[in-house]
């Protein structure tokens, strides 16, 4: 997809989701091929400015229209992301298992709830509603998982 095209529906997103105007957002495109995210955001949220990067030189997923509304959801979640992180940071010491814990627990349930909630938008409203399985096919199938575990019996 053309850069012009993603600048476009970076556009329309903005506005369906009501990100703008009460935040100043743009669209960054990386060419760094070393670069290995397809999407990421720079915030500044006491001046609710965000930059949205989007991979242009080797993006992981082959549906961008997704990543943007993926991306663009983090803002809309992130005062809920910045108070739970705040939680965590104080009442668990940083390095201690129970912080590594209750993070990681955290980022996975924010990263999949931020992803259902970018499909279900994709399926509204979406341009191509195609779900990515970019990620999905470098993973192991079930089987691959239980390869060489002893039978209980």
């Amino acid at each position: 997809m053309d850069k012009e095209n993603l600048q476009r529906l970076f556009d329309k997103y903005c506005k369906k989701l009501r990100i703008t105007p009460g935040w100043d957002v743009q669209l960054q495109f990386v060419e760094d091929p070393e670069w290995r995210k397809t999407g990421d955001f720079k915030i500044d949220c006491t001046d609710h400015k965000a930059i949205l990067l989007l991979n242009a030189a080797n993006p992981k997923q082959e549906n961008l229209e997704e990543v943007i509304v993926h991306e663009l959801m983090h803002i809309k979640m992130y005062p809920l992301d910045q108070v739970t992180e705040s939680l965590i940071t104080s009442h668990f010491e940083e390095g201690t298992p129970a912080w590594d814990f209750a993070y990681r627990q955290f980022f996975t349930a924010l990263e999949i709830t931020v992803e259902e909630l970018t499909k279900c938008f994709l399926l509204e409203f979406g341009e191509d509603r195609a779900v990515s399985y970019g990620r999905c096919a470098r993973e192991k199938s079930f089987n691959e998982l239980y390869d060489g575990l002893k039978n209980i019996e």
